[in-house]
């Protein structure tokens, strides 16, 4: 008997789930699941995402759909699309639907559960049981390139590293080169990390205080990263590969940024109402911010960077002020260690 055709379902259609549904359509049967039902039918009619990602249009092969069981019916791997802030509903939704077996599953989000400082696989694992099979993607991709077919480079992370070498192989090709891990908490730590000191270096960049002062900020925002990230369980060379370094670099200095964006406007004088309200998007690292510093006092790990962004986030500190405080910090020899 022949083997069933593979089928994978992209659940949530913004911009990110958007051009991954996109890309996989290509290669495979892919269906978009859009949480709103009149947003489902306009994408399915005008064959592009024009709320999200309205620069490029669908593939042929790509089916739109509003009903999340017709959604998952027959697919053997799931991408969740949606922020942090709406995973649990999402996952929760899943398990009423009873399936007799659940399928893999991949999240493209990054950040902490506000309130309970959660990362994703925690979320998954007290929704869903420890058993299902699950990991993140994760690294330097902007939406929009990876809608346009240019090239990018990703991570995928598992606790299991045969569910990860195997889901890495369903998103790898084309444009799109897909590295597996079994680092799943150095990889989501990264993910959520990165956008906080991207917020910084926004900030930076809106203060006009140079190149250099750039290039500090993500230098030791990396080590800040590290830092909290090996005390919570993750692995050095993740810190410094695609999920780490990786996505700092691109999430801190491109234009495509939405937590740079952030920096920018706050430094410039708008309030953080008014750049949420503008940027049409998530920025997760304004809602990690205070999560990450949190972790951090638990742990009795230093952050300077993360804490002067939470100052200025809640509106204790300037944002000319923040980059005062940090420069005014005593010399000290160079590691991680502080």
């Amino acid at each position: 008997m022949a083997e069933a055709a593979k089928r994978v379902a992209v659940l949530g259609a913004g911009a990110w789930g958007t051009a991954l549904a996109s890309a996989l359509s290509a290669r495979e049967t892919t269906v978009l699941w859009a949480r709103d039902a009149e947003q489902a039918e306009t994408m399915a009619r005008a064959r592009r995402n024009d709320r999200y990602l309205p620069e490029v249009g669908f593939p042929e092969g790509l089916a739109v759909v509003a009903d999340l069981a017709t959604a998952v019916a027959g697919a053997d791997l799931l991408f969740l699309a949606s922020p942090v802030a709406g995973l649990r509903d999402l996952l929760t939704r899943l398990a009423a639907l009873r399936l007799a077996a659940m399928p893999g599953l991949v999240w493209l989000c990054k950040g902490f559960e506000q309130e309970s400082g959660r990362l994703p696989h925690q979320i998954v694992a007290e929704v869903l049981g420890p058993q299902v099979r699950c990991g993140a993607l994760s690294g330097p991709s902007f939406a929009l390139e990876v809608a346009r077919g240019l090239p990018c480079a990703l991570t995928l992370a598992a606790h299991d590293a045969a569910f990860a070498r195997r889901a890495a192989a369903r998103v790898h090709g084309g444009r799109i080169r897909v590295y597996y891990s079994d680092d799943l908490i150095g990889v989501e730590l990264g993910g959520a990390l990165k956008n906080v000191i991207a917020i910084a270096v926004g900030l930076c960049d809106g203060l006009a205080l140079g190149q250099n002062a750039r290039a500090a900020l993500v230098t030791r925002g990396l080590a800040e990263i590290t830092r909290l990230g090996l005390v919570l369980g993750g692995r050095a060379e993740t810190f410094q590969g695609l999920a780490g370094v990786g996505d700092l670099i691109l999430t801190a200095t491109g234009d495509l940024s939405r937590n740079r964006r952030v920096g920018l406007e706050l430094a410039r004088g708008k309030t953080l109402d008014a750049v949420l309200a503008g940027l049409g998007h998530v920025a997760e690292g304004v809602r990690s911010t205070r999560e990450a510093l949190r972790l951090a006092a638990a742990q009795a790990v230093d952050m300077p960077i993360t804490a002067a962004v939470c100052d200025v986030l809640e509106g204790r500190l300037g944002p000319a002020d923040a980059a005062e405080r940090l420069l005014a910090r005593d010399a000290r020899r160079e590691g991680l260690e502080d």
